[in-house]
């Protein structure tokens, strides 16, 4: 989420403001009757199903005359649905909405000229009055904003088995205060008898895991410099990251590679693992094991990263040559309803994006979340496409994913450095 989520991609977005947001007519400004929506995610499975669901409950709820069409494609962090959804909006053949995540993320789709500007929706649904100033300044570019975020997510949350930490006398309500002193704890934990006290997965993941690294070493503002050129790649707090990086993979599973965020999180469930850097959205799988917040689990920001809220959102965009774009201006008013916001974070763990709810309908760790959003200095996760574009990222979880088979510290950095020169001209 990971300068401005802004960054996004300048899809030169045709001028419509969206004039006609009632959304009752049979045909939109795209044409399309609106009896019917197409949406596409990455939401196929687990927790993130289950949100989509309640989503779309509402959305049933408050339009009953327009069926919703399921598109989602299974793939974590949606790398299955972007090649998908880059092979429908080649082809012309876009759907009504389509799920990304806000900010830089949305680059490439702004400058190919696929997405609408929805910034006549905003003011016609009077979010500027319930989407925090902070959240509208980083979907906004170039003074346009082209989509509608349903929440938002923190990425630099540890979840702690509180069980195996106690058995390694460690406290599990405190976070370690840097990254050397989280590996003095997994080195203790590792020693009580847990062979791999930090659970990871899939590239995405562990892309996740070293943007808390450098999170921590570089601080909130050196961590953001990454973005914008103010801080160089070759710098030696990117060096010390690396090997910090480096040394927290001598205490991960060492099938992670093969693994999906789910599965990962699972190991921590099952006892084997004591420690998981992942998104909020992995709440819901504790809540399903019948966990209970400050018993068996517990959370707190990574190691080094205490007072940051590394932030990512969800979004949704309305494609150029949506063919039922009154049904997805419909669709899009559900996902910024304040009944649709908190159905569908209540399910899958993350917060609302509106600042008119109410703290007590949410469980005790989003509760944690909503209060650390509001004080908190927020950057933007890389990871979940808030803080570079989809080619600048793509090149950086390369490089990552390489590293963790031949652990060659000064390469991934050479990689780190030419992915930004490439990504920043």
């Amino acid at each position: 989420m990971r300068k401005s989520l802004a960054a996004v991609a300048g899809l030169a977005a045709a001028g419509l403001m969206l004039a006609g947001c009632s959304g009752s007519s049979g045909d939109g400004n795209g044409g399309g009757s609106a009896d019917q929506v197409e949406v596409f995610t990455w939401w196929a499975a687990g927790s993130e199903k289950i949100g989509l669901d309640a989503l779309v409950d509402v959305f049933n709820t408050q339009y009953p005359d327009i069926e919703f069409v399921n598109a989602a494609v299974a793939g974590g962090a949606g790398s299955n649905a972007k090649a998908a959804l880059a092979s429908r909006l080649e082809a012309g053949d876009p759907p009504d909405s389509f799920q990304a995540h806000a900010g830089a993320e949305l680059t490439d789709y702004i400058e190919a000229g696929q997405l609408q500007d929805l910034s006549g929706f905003f003011a016609d649904e009077s979010l500027g009055d319930v989407f925090p100033e902070s959240l509208i300044e980083r979907i906004t570019v170039d003074g346009k904003i082209y989509s509608v975020p349903s929440n938002i997510h923190r990425a630099n949350v540890t979840w702690v088995n509180t069980e195996l930490l106690d058995a390694a006398g460690i406290d599990p309500t405190k976070a370690p205060a840097d990254i050397d002193a989280w590996l003095a704890d997994l080195e203790k934990v590792k020693k009580s008898g847990v062979e791999s006290p930090l659970s990871l997965g899939t590239e995405w993941t562990q892309m996740q895991l070293f943007e808390t690294v450098l999170l921590a070493d570089l601080g909130a503002d050196g961590y953001s410099g990454l973005w914008d050129g103010t801080t160089a790649w070759d710098d030696a707090g990117v060096a010390t990251a690396i090997g910090h990086y480096g040394d927290l993979l001598e205490y991960v599973n060492s099938d992670f590679a093969g693994l999906d965020w789910d599965a990962a999180t699972q190991i921590l469930i099952d006892g084997a693992a004591a420690y998981n850097v992942m998104g909020d959205w992995a709440e819901a799988a504790f809540v399903q094991a019948g966990w209970t917040y400050g018993t068996e689990y517990t959370t707190w920001a990574s190691a080094g990263t205490e007072g940051t809220f590394d932030f990512l959102a969800d979004s949704f965009t309305l494609p150029e040559g949506a063919p039922h774009e009154d049904a997805a201006h419909d669709w899009l008013r559900t996902v910024s309803s304040a009944e649709g916001q908190q159905a569908f974070n209540q399910a899958k763990g993350s917060i609302p994006a509106r600042t008119d709810a109410d703290p007590a309908d949410y469980g005790a760790y989003q509760q944690t979340a909503i209060e650390s959003w509001a004080s908190d200095t927020v950057v933007s996760s890389l990871a979940h496409g808030a803080a570079a574009k989809i080619s600048w990222s793509t090149d950086i979880s390369s490089a990552i994913g390489k590293f963790g088979t031949d652990k060659d510290a000064a390469a991934l950095q050479t990689a780190l450095v030419d992915a930004a020169a490439k990504a920043l001209g």
